[in-house]
């Protein structure tokens, strides 16, 4: 299973749990949760970083207009 199938099962599953089952979940997640992550000091973060920098000074990134935004928002809203 592909990791967006993962993420959007357990959205899902999330938006639909009980409370018990949402704070038993959140209790065997919680360190990870609440521990702070500093995205600077994560090399692949930076490299990411990076390579959208350089495709966007190069031209070469997907661009959108401001009414493709809209649709897109306003699209996913409905879902």
């Amino acid at each position: 299973m592909k990791t967006i199938e993962i993420k959007e099962k357990l959205h899902h599953y999330i938006d639909t749990a009980k409370e018990h089952k949402l704070k038993a979940i959140y209790t065997m997640v919680e360190d990870e949760i609440t521990e702070k992550y500093d995205s600077w000091s994560d090399a692949d973060f930076i490299a990411e970083l990076q390579k959208r920098e350089a495709a966007f000074l190069n031209k070469t990134a997907k661009r959108y207009t401001i009414e493709e935004s809209i649709l897109n928002a306003t699209n996913a809203i409905r879902k």
